[in-house]
């Protein structure tokens, strides 16, 4: 029977809220006190100089009983097979989740949870919701704690109950359950730094930065000093953007090495256990009933240098951890991703024999683009004549590009999944199991209809919404062979559309 004890979280949880709630207020309190002059002005007299001082110090006291208010009035419970949760700062609310709803519980060790041995666990349920947040989160709580919790949910959901004495007595069987499947080394890290878009982020927040506090940059101060150092030479300049690249790329590899530190993918109780992070640990539980679909992603560098990242597509979670597609593998060799993916998924064949689109519907992959190319390319030719001319390079380019895609594109099936081959820039080869497809479409224009051709689309849950897929320009006898094999177990209606030109 469950007990009604009712348990509070670790003290530290008020430090946690107050962090929390000061690293959301920090940027405006920065240009804040920058704009007023770090709180007074020489002249002043007496104690008015110090009014900003006060404000400030006012809020972050506001901000630390905050903490301590809402730690002091969380409490949470088991009762009648639920989780049972009470909290609020100012109304007191309650919450009941129960076990039998719940899908994963995550947990995190920051740099607050690790000298403590404490965790924060987030709990997610099955279907999850449109919210910004998990449906329920233990600020920190202890290890011990946390394994309550889990052992709770396992006798809700009639698990096996003598889980701890066939440990003990199969010890050598459960060591080699919790043996990584994958470990990511820190080869693999500086190649996953390098060849991912962490610089580009880089820049996207440091220019974020600038814009907050564009009021304060000195801009024609900072004009002339460039024209100043442009004058001594193109060599300096090629020296300077080297120097910030090479800082921008540190940067990165910096940030990756801190968020993927120790990479681990263990399989335990049918779910898959994913563990990484330096400062902040983080354990990510996903069940295998929950994964719709299995990703392998190239992009042009990786598939040069014969490495992908292995994405899952998961059913329910928050939009907050966007863990709609979780990275089960960021980076990983091509020739090592298979023996690892059959042993999480035994049931998927990972050796497909593609069929490709037809010759002939090449031209449904490039003709849209000239379309809106041109008369682009024309426009920026005539104002920016001449270096505008370089434009029109982007004709070439996308003409090949659909060629690209178009030698890229394809579909493999057999009774129980289908395999899709599609490019947009990278390459992607998605597994899907045909019980997990949610709806299957058929489409045709009319200038695929006299070409003998049409499109397939896919559907499957991704997060809280679902994520569609295309084979585009197919046989129009591959089309109607792939709506027949979908038919029999499908969950929706089938639906097959006929779009006439505008």
């Amino acid at each position: 029977m469950m007990s009604k004890e009712k348990f509070t979280l670790h003290p530290i949880s008020a430090v946690i809220n107050f962090v929390k709630v000061l690293k959301e207020m920090i940027l405006p309190l920065i240009v804040v006190i920058a704009v007023n002059g770090f709180g007074g002005r020489g002249e002043s007299e007496g104690w008015s100089s110090y009014i900003v001082y006060i404000i400030y110090a006012v809020l972050l006291i506001a901000m630390l009983v905050s903490g301590i208010i809402k730690w002091k009035r969380f409490r949470y419970w088991f009762e009648e097979e639920e989780l049972r949760i009470e909290y609020g700062l100012f109304v007191k609310k309650k919450r009941y989740i129960p076990f039998e709803r719940i899908q994963s519980l995550n947990y995190t060790e920051g740099i607050f949870h690790r000298p403590f041995g404490l965790v924060k666990v987030k709990v997610e349920t099955a279907g999850g919701g449109a919210t910004k947040e998990a449906d329920a989160e233990l600020t920190a709580i202890s290890k011990e704690a946390a394994e309550q919790i889990k052992k709770e949910m396992s006798l809700a959901k009639n698990k096996e109950l003598n889980i701890l004495n066939e440990a003990l007595q199969s010890e050598n069987q459960v060591v080699e359950q919790r043996k990584p499947l994958f470990r990511m080394s820190q080869k693999d890290l500086l190649i996953l730094a390098s060849t991912s878009g962490g610089v580009g982020v880089f820049f996207s927040g440091l220019a974020v930065f600038v814009s907050q506090i564009s009021e304060l940059i000195p801009y024609e101060t900072i004009y002339n000093e460039i024209i100043m150092f442009i004058r001594f030479g193109a060599l300096l300049i090629a020296l300077a953007v080297f120097f910030v690249l090479l800082v921008a790329w540190m940067v990165s590899v910096a940030i990756t090495f801190i968020n993927y530190y120790e990479f681990t993918i263990r399989v335990e109780d049918e779910e898959i256990i994913i563990t990484r992070g330096l400062l902040e640990k983080k354990k990510v539980t996903i069940p295998l009933s929950r994964i719709q679909g299995v990703r392998i992603v190239e992009n042009p560098l990786r598939q040069l240098t014969g490495h992908a990242a292995v994405i899952v597509d998961s059913a329910g979670g928050s939009l907050a951890e966007k863990d709609e597609k979780i990275r089960l593998i960021p980076l990983i060799k091509k020739n090592r991703i298979n023996p690892i993916l059959v042993q999480i998924f035994p049931d998927y064949h990972f050796e497909p024999n593609f069929t490709r689109v037809p010759r002939r519907s090449r031209k449904f992959f490039y003709r849209l683009d000239f379309l809106w190319m041109i008369p682009v390319a024309a426009s920026v030719s005539y104002f920016f004549y001449p270096f505008g001319l370089m434009s029109l390079l982007l004709l070439p380019l996308s003409f090949l590009l659909g060629a690209w895609q178009h030698k890229t594109a394809g579909y493999w099936k057999d009774e129980k999944q289908l395999v899709v081959q599609y490019r947009l820039f990278s390459r992607v080869s998605l597994w899907m199991e045909k019980k997990r497809i949610q709806a299957m479409t058929e489409r045709t224009t009319y200038f695929q209809k006299k070409a003998d051709v049409s499109s397939i689309v896919t559907t499957i849950k991704s997060g809280v919404t679902g994520s569609a897929t295309t084979i585009p320009s197919i046989e129009k006898a591959d089309a109607e062979n792939l709506m027949e094999w979908y038919e029999p177990t499908r969950k929706e209606p089938i639906d097959r559309e006929k779009e006439q030109p505008l």
